[in-house]
């Protein structure tokens, strides 16, 4: 008897902790100074560093402590910002001037500004294999790729509607959600060529976009509140799973098969991968409002999501018939959320 109430015990204590590990919270929240709009964000894994588009400025945070650590200034309507640590360099895309300003990893100083034939660059990612920056021309359906080594336009590629967010396989090709036309691209990372465009439907309006390089499957975060499960090999759409309202980006973490996608309504919903072509939704994580892009550190596990407190929004008017809310001063922050162990 006392053997069977020992095993229970410890069944019971396995059960809780898968539980645990199931669960997601907010373990920090890390002010950062400044009262700018901000957008897309990325992390230097390798020195866990996190570089946030803030206002015309980057900020660069310690992830662990939320220390601001430097900045890089002179970023006019920042966007994304890509990070390409075997040339120990950054790229940033810049809206306002159509530029990509290229810096230092090491001390954030500014090595160059690359014009590029387009209109208001958004998205921005670095290939890993073929060494080359990508920047999605958000109002010129196009993008520029740049060599990261010499910090040259290597060419310019044109796409079948405006693009949001992207990512690379590492293994020559480059995919990107096309929002206006609800479908996904995918390019050929040697030729720099559109292979395929294929239809996301159901999914209409995708921004976030994250990849599972080993199932070939990439997950399209959608404005009608789904999430849309592609094989990258054939462009069939597997599944579709549901998430929140205002969603603007998407993770991915290796360790964990879990996709994520961050609802400006203030939620996180957790997408766990079974299998290939298996999926449901684990959780749905109560954030903050205004938390819709994300980026992940995936030897930590942990997820950061910028946002900040809203004031009342403005009514519209000719010149401005979309005002956003005023922020309210001083309360930028950055959250960090981790899996509970």
């Amino acid at each position: 008897m006392k053997a069977n109430i020992i095993g229970l015990c410890l069944a019971l204590c396995v059960g809780q902790a898968c539980i645990a590990q199931d669960a997601y919270h907010v373990v920090n929240k890390f002010s950062v100074p400044g009262d700018g709009h901000w957008d897309l964000l990325a992390v230097d894994e390798v020195t866990g560093r996190i570089f946030l588009s803030h206002g015309d400025e980057v900020n660069v945070v310690d992830e662990h402590s939320g220390k601001l650590l430097g900045t890089v200034t002179d970023t006019k309507g920042v966007h994304g910002i890509a990070i390409a640590p075997d040339v120990k360099k950054g790229f940033i895309s810049c809206k306002d001037d159509s530029s990509v300003v290229v810096f230092d990893l090491g001390n954030y100083r500014v090595l160059a500004r690359v014009k590029v034939n387009g209109a208001s660059p958004d998205a921005i990612i670095y290939d890993t294999f073929s060494h080359c920056v990508v920047d999605f021309n958000g109002h010129s359906s196009n993008a520029t790729v740049i060599d990261a080594k010499t910090n040259k336009v290597v060419t310019n590629i044109t796409l079948a509607g405006n693009p949001e967010l992207a990512v690379s396989d590492g293994q020559g090709h480059v995919y990107v959600n096309l929002e206006d036309e609800s479908m996904v691209c995918a390019i050929n990372a040697s030729t720099w060529k559109v292979e395929h465009t294929w239809s996301l439907a159901p999914g209409e309006g995708p921004s976030g976009l994250a990849m599972d390089v080993m199932t070939h499957r990439l997950f399209s975060n959608c404005d009608n509140k789904l999430m849309v499960v592609m094989d990258a090999q054939t462009g069939k759409v597997i599944t579709t799973l549901p998430i929140g309202d205002h969603v603007d980006g998407a993770a991915f973490d290796p360790g964990t098969k879990r996709a994520f996608a961050p609802n400006g309504e203030g939620t996180l919903t957790v997408v766990q991968e079974d299998s290939a072509d298996k999926y449901h939704v684990l959780t749905t994580l109560p954030t903050q409002k205004g938390a819709r892009t994300i980026a992940i550190d995936t030897r930590t596990h942990h997820l950061f999501l910028p946002t900040a407190e809203f004031g009342e929004k403005p009514k519209p008017t000719i010149e401005t018939p979309h005002p956003r809310a005023a922020l309210v001063p001083g309360t930028f922050l950055l959250l960090d959320i981790a899996p509970e162990n």
